[in-house]
């Protein structure tokens, strides 16, 4: 097991490689609240955890650190391909071809296999949820 501090390394490293601002980074063994996530180490597992309001509001476990930097790097990297969407936002087009495309590229350019899992749940939203261009602008008439 890798003790915060080195979790904390690690992440700051890979967080490099796609220049993540380190706000979107989660804390490390304590909270911020605000739904931001934070580390925890203990009973031989890493722990993911989001309070919000004092409450917490989710709590993943793994013993595998592989697993805890997907569930960093999941949302580190779908706040930055938000972010980016904004900014170059296509009219008409569905958001989320943008955005997860955007995604897909930087959770690949950390890690490989990082990006072929971000792919496989994507896709798996869009067999739940299809894109739908220009469809929210016709119903609504905007």
């Amino acid at each position: 097991m890798k003790t915060l501090a080195e979790i904390e390394v690690e992440v700051a490293r890979l967080a490099e490689r796609v220049a993540a601002p380190s706000n979107a980074y989660p804390t490390f063994g304590s909270t911020a609240d605000f739904a931001h996530p934070h580390i925890e180490v203990g009973a031989g597992q890493y722990h993911y955890v989001v309070v919000e309001r004092g409450a917490e509001v989710l709590r993943k476990s793994t013993s595998d650190l592989h697993e805890l930097l997907y569930w960093v790097f999941d949302g580190v990297t779908f706040s930055m391909a938000c972010a980016y969407e904004l900014v170059h936002r296509v009219p008409g087009q569905d958001f989320r071809r943008l955005m997860f495309s955007k995604q897909v590229e930087l959770l690949a350019s950390i890690d490989p296999e990082m990006g072929r899992r971000g792919s496989e749940e994507i896709a798996e939203t869009l067999r739940n949820a299809p894109f739908s261009d220009g469809q929210l602008g016709q119903v609504r008439g905007y």
